[in-house]
């Protein structure tokens, strides 16, 4: 694995394909694009509006998320903010949308 390495990102309701840079966030480098697949918010972990489910075998590691919108729960069944979500493989994700009243 090298610095430059780019991973691919399939966004499935929309369909959108992009490259994510190894340790750059899936948000920001769909944002970089131009590509609007995913709803933006604070874009620091804790709004919870760029709520993502993360499909199949990806690998992938997360920065800390508000508990209030992604419960460890969630986060164990495929639950991440994009903002805070770093490949380190291809994904396949699918848009969730924010929670206002979580209760998990």
């Amino acid at each position: 694995m090298t610095q430059d390495e780019s991973f691919e990102i399939t966004i499935l309701d929309t369909g959108d394909t992009f490259l994510c840079k190894r340790g750059q966030n899936v948000l920001l480098a769909m944002e970089r694009l131009g590509l609007q697949g995913i709803p933006v918010g604070c874009r620091g972990g804790g709004c919870g509006i760029c709520r993502v489910r993360i499909l199949g075998n990806g690998k992938y590691r997360t920065k800390k998320m508000s508990r209030a919108q992604v419960s460890e729960k969630d986060e164990s069944n495929g639950i991440a903010l994009a903002c805070r979500l770093i490949p380190e493989g291809d994904l396949r994700i699918l848009p969730v949308g924010f929670l206002r009243n979580h209760s998990n």
